[in-house]
């Protein structure tokens, strides 16, 4: 007989290393907000603390220019967590991690509409097309021209 999965909050409070992982993730958080509090300017977006290692704060950024801002405010930083948060922090360490770029959150907008010119080219695209791709594409160009009607 196949044992019952475990319920995950009792996973997170036994001893063994998922708490410690779960409990260190929580401590890097929670120094990422303060750190991002801590900083100024707009480096704050471009920053997130990695790693607290041997009493060594990690902290990661995107690029060697905003490392070299942050390196300006290491010393602010270093000093307001070791009064405020974490006594035993002896340094910072700022690393380039250009990976960090594919989580920004810049979303470009979606642009939903079809220009009169795209339509007129699905319209002649319909006449030459046959069966259901034909309907499909006059279908299509009918939706364009609606919206150009709504927005007048």
């Amino acid at each position: 007989m196949k044992k019952p999965p475990q319920d995950l909050s009792q996973l997170l409070h036994q001893q063994g290393t998922l708490p410690s992982i779960a409990e260190k993730a929580e401590l890097l958080l929670h120094l990422d907000n303060y750190v991002k509090q801590t900083v100024t300017g707009p480096v704050t977006e471009q920053l997130k603390v990695a790693n607290l290692r041997q009493g060594i704060l990690v902290i990661e950024t995107t690029t060697a220019a905003w490392a070299a801002r942050i390196n300006f405010q290491k010393a602010k930083i270093l000093q307001q967590l070791q009064a405020e948060t974490l006594p035993m922090l002896s340094a910072i360490e700022v690393k380039v991690n250009p990976g960090l770029k594919m989580y920004e959150t810049n979303v470009k907008p979606t642009h939903n509409q079809i220009t009169e010119t795209a339509a007129s080219h699905i319209e002649a695209l319909a006449e030459h097309a046959e069966g259901s791709l034909a309907i499909k594409l006059k279908r299509l160009a009918a939706l364009a021209s609606r919206s150009r009607q709504t927005k007048e």
